[in-house]
């Protein structure tokens, strides 16, 4: 059984990945992890009570970790002390945080996506191929919608996107950002050409899609040797 530890316990993502972890006999969960000065800290979640100590991480094999940039880099300080496995979904990370992700996975185990949805990460393969047919006679913009509260714009699935078809087409990819009411995400590719426009659309319906992949990563990343490792990883 793989003992579990969830960062951001408290928040949409971690509830979620608490909730269906408890249903997966595969899991085991050790740690709830909140920041200091939660309303919630104490409160029991099964067998376990919420915590703000993230010497808590020393309990577990892996940490999924769905939080900010600042907590994750500070309980990736933690998972490195003590050798344990990471899952990041958190996105926003400036280039001084990534680095200080890719440093750590020199000596443990990370997957880190901007995205943990399966549906996504196909995409993500086919959007290359896609451009590489369609040619430089077609533009390519990115629209991505999330609910009201998400802080980073444009989200890390849109840069994503972009990178993938900017290394495809070297040119650089519009992305437009609508931040409305309680959308859980939803990401339109449109390759346009002068008499035609192909829509690659992928809309989440549940946070659970999220917090299943992160759930998937979790189980693979167990006793895998150091690296940094995607969703791409894992689906292979």
């Amino acid at each position: 059984m793989i003992k579990l530890g969830v960062a951001g316990a408290c928040g949409r993502m971690g509830q979620r990945i608490i909730e269906l972890a408890r249903r997966d006999k595969d899991f085991e969960i050790n740690l709830a992890l909140e920041k200091k000065g939660t309303p919630l800290i104490g409160r029991e979640i099964g067998k376990i009570k919420i915590s703000s100590n993230p010497d808590g991480i020393f309990l577990v094999d892996v940490l999924i970790d769905f939080t900010t940039p600042q907590a994750t880099i500070s309980n990736l300080d933690y998972v490195q002390r003590y050798k344990k496995a990471m899952v990041v979904g958190t996105t926003g990370f400036d280039s001084e945080q990534l680095k200080k992700l890719n440093d750590a996975s020199k000596f443990i185990p990370i997957v880190f996506s901007p995205n943990m949805s399966v549906g996504v990460n196909v995409l993500f393969g086919l959007l290359s191929e896609i451009a590489k047919r369609l040619g430089p006679d077609y533009d390519i913009e990115i629209i991505e919608s999330h609910h009201r509260a998400k802080r980073d714009a444009p989200s890390g699935t849109a840069k994503k996107m972009g990178e993938i078809l900017a290394d495809t087409t070297r040119k650089e990819i519009p992305i437009h950002a609508v931040r409305l009411g309680d959308i859980v995400g939803e990401h339109t590719i449109i390759f346009c050409g002068n008499s035609e426009r192909i829509e690659l659309i992928h809309r989440a319906h549940s946070r659970d899609l999220f917090a299943l992949g992160a759930l998937k990563a979790a189980r693979w990343i167990v006793n895998k040797p150091a690296g940094l490792y995607s969703m791409q990883d894992v689906l292979r």
